[in-house]
């Protein structure tokens, strides 16, 4: 991939409406520990909610693509394999700093360059 890619306008996109995703993620997350629902539950109602945000600015915006049945079923697979990355990295930061939102925020960032990748070659890539 050359340093231009990298660098285009279709990647600003990506991480503008990442950045509006994980807003939503991280806010719903952290209202629902502070009313002491369990870490997890948090962490999947956040994960859950910002979902359809998600997909639809991508297909729309992001990458101009029509959605259908086989873009979302392919944003699912990715949906649930950045799913296990973030609860893995929010089990691994409650046991080592005893907070949820360290963990959260750098699966954030893990999981923010596997899903351009992903969204761009495989998910929402042109036929």
């Amino acid at each position: 991939m050359s340093r231009a890619g990298l660098l285009s306008p279709q990647l600003a996109i990506y991480i503008f409406g990442g950045l509006v995703c994980a807003g939503i993620d991280v806010g719903l997350m952290q209202l629902l520990i502070a009313n002491h629902v369990n870490p997890f539950a948090a962490t999947t109602a956040g994960f859950l909610t910002s979902l359809i945000v998600n997909y639809l600015f991508h297909a729309r915006v992001t990458f101009k693509n029509v959605t259908s049945a086989a873009t979302f079923t392919r944003y699912l697979c990715v949906v649930a394999l950045n799913y296990v990355i973030t609860l893995g990295i929010v089990a691994i930061s409650l046991s080592l700093t005893g907070v949820a939102l360290y963990g959260k925020l750098i699966s954030l960032a893990v999981i923010s360059v596997n899903g351009f990748l992903l969204g761009k070659y495989w998910i929402f890539k042109a036929a």
